[in-house]
């Protein structure tokens, strides 16, 4: 079972249909023991960093999650679950992520129209199952106005250019990242839930 993290941010019920349109049972849960023992873990979020994290915390879920990944589970972010993977996030305050990825959450520099929202290119910088299919330049659809910045250069898997080159997709090992809504994006976003839950088994 595919665990999709219910902590209170975001449009659960959307990427869920999104597994099912590729063939993946993936349930919707806030239960602790739920996400502990599930064969892969979805975070999906819209909304504030801090706000989540607090959420996370209160409903149990930090250290279900944090053990699961420390134990090889595959695990995949989606926009603000990408974001909740590092260290910390500058949003509103400083926030302490999952620390799961080294790195911190900044706000997009001045010049920008913010939050970025609609259809934006990927360019991959390195292979990785989660993009098996995957063509360099998809498109995907974004919507938010942080961006991830990763202290380790080989945590980035694909960038993306609004005004300056960001991290689009990390990871490392079973930690997957994406900044974009796969749900929202059509065949190549369908693609990488297809992907992740063949890795999930």
């Amino acid at each position: 079972m595919i665990a999709i993290v219910d902590y209170g941010m975001g449009n659960l019920r959307s990427v869920q249909k999104g597994f099912a349109r590729v063939g993946h049972e993936a349930e919707i849960t806030a239960d602790p023991d739920r996400v502990a023992n599930a064969r892969g873990i979805v975070l999906p979020g819209v909304g504030a960093f801090g706000d989540a994290m607090i959420n996370l915390g209160d409903a149990g879920l930090t250290s279900p999650i944090v053990k699961a990944v420390s134990e090889g589970v595959p695990f995949l972010g989606i926009c603000l679950g990408l974001q909740l993977l590092f260290t910390e996030s500058e949003e509103l305050g400083v926030h302490r992520g999952l620390d799961l990825l080294a790195g911190k959450v900044c706000l997009f520099p001045e010049g920008q129209r913010i939050p970025q929202i609609g259809w934006n290119q990927i360019h991959i910088q390195r292979e990785t199952p989660l993009l098996a299919g995957v063509p360099d330049g998809a498109f995907f659809y974004f919507v938010h106005s942080y961006y991830v910045s990763p202290s380790r250069k080989e945590d980035g898997i694909a960038s993306t250019d609004y005004g300056i080159d960001y991290v689009a997709i990390a990871g490392a090992e079973n930690v997957f990242g994406v900044q974009f809504h796969p749900e929202k994006s059509q065949d190549a976003g369908l693609k990488i839930l297809s992907n992740f839950g063949n890795l999930a088994g």
